[in-house]
């Protein structure tokens, strides 16, 4: 590990003065608790002129209905989120995707906003700066070469966050703060398909809260495989809500993380209107199939990060289908 690089740290108390810091120093970065971002900077990925800690910033860490939705703010922990009386009441797979992140520790301290806007990671990134001089840099940082995909002129490391594909099969939208006022995103336009530009947030934008609707009948759920059962990042992750109507699926949501350069929802418009069995299974399994992109990012293989993603989501399907 690095020593810290010299940074100049904010500590704002409004919403307000955060987004003008943010827009007066462009290379500035938020920090709520800090478990990734200054992981990634000890070692070595990263320079940032200043840091934005937005732990102050009371109404980013409130949880409270408005315009007819649960607004989360950013500065929310996964601890408080995990535990709070509402969540646990309307959206409980919201809490389990936050309990799987990490350990105890870790929750206390990271935010909501936090686990959304974490990095990717890549086998060839997330390592010390002297392995990846050694080893030639990469496409994401300081190198111009990727080492996964090598011919390729984008960077494909993989997005590993828990919370955003449950949110994203539940409707919710994120709510972005500027100098020039709020506006409000469905939470997959968060997000684009490049490992070493992931988030579409604008230069001097920063999320705000997440904007959870009514259940409105859905019942969802999360899993993920991993190395180890705590700690570890999803080596694939699968959130599913569904609602049933009688006999056949009436709306169905489906979302992946840990494979692709961001969290993606899955196309299901094929299978609404039927019955859960094993033929609307075999549908379900080839859309995942065409939009998973597992490749060697990780330390696990493709192929069993691949036939992880398909056994969980049948498992998550015929649970949530059965009422269970």
């Amino acid at each position: 590990m690095n020593l810290m690089p010299e940074f100049r740290c904010h500590r704002p108390t409004t919403l307000e003065e955060a987004v003008r810091l943010k827009a007066a120093a462009a290379s500035a970065r938020f920090v709520g608790g800090g478990t990734d971002l200054l992981v990634n900077l000890r070692r070595g990925l990263g320079e940032p002129t200043d840091l934005i800690d937005l732990t102050a910033v009371a109404d980013l860490a409130a949880i409270r209905y408005q315009d007819g939705a649960l607004w989360v703010g950013a500065g929310v922990t996964l601890a408080d989120l995990a535990r709070h009386p509402e969540i646990l009441a309307s959206y409980p797979a919201v809490a389990d995707a936050a309990l799987a992140v990490a350990g105890p520790t870790h929750r206390a301290a990271a935010t909501l906003g936090g686990n959304l806007c974490q990095d990717t990671r890549c086998i060839f990134y997330n390592q010390s700066e002297w392995w990846r001089e050694g080893n030639g840099w990469c496409l994401k940082y300081l190198g111009d070469k990727c080492h996964v995909v090598v011919k390729s002129d984008r960077c494909y490391a993989t997005y590993h966050g828990d919370v955003a594909p449950v949110l994203m099969v539940l409707g919710a939208e994120a709510v972005l703060a500027s100098p020039r006022g709020v506006r409000r995103i469905a939470l997959a336009e968060l997000y684009r398909e490049s490992g070493a530009e992931h988030l579409t947030l604008g230069p001097d934008e920063v999320l705000a809260a997440v904007a959870l609707p009514p259940p409105a009948g859905r019942r969802a759920a999360y899993a993920k495989a991993r190395v180890r059962d705590a700690v570890d990042f999803p080596l694939a992750g699968v959130a599913v809500a569904l609602r049933r109507d009688g006999d056949v699926i009436g709306e169905l949501g489906v979302a992946i993380t840990g494979t692709n350069s961001a969290p993606l929802m899955i196309d299901t418009d094929a299978l609404i209107g039927r019955a859960w069995n094993d033929e609307a299974a075999a549908v379900l399994a080839l859309s995942l199939r065409k939009t998973a992109n597992l490749l060697r990012t990780t330390i696990t293989g493709p192929k069993y990060r691949r036939r992880a993603m398909q056994g969980m989501t049948r498992r998550l399907m015929d649970t949530l289908w059965n009422g269970r």
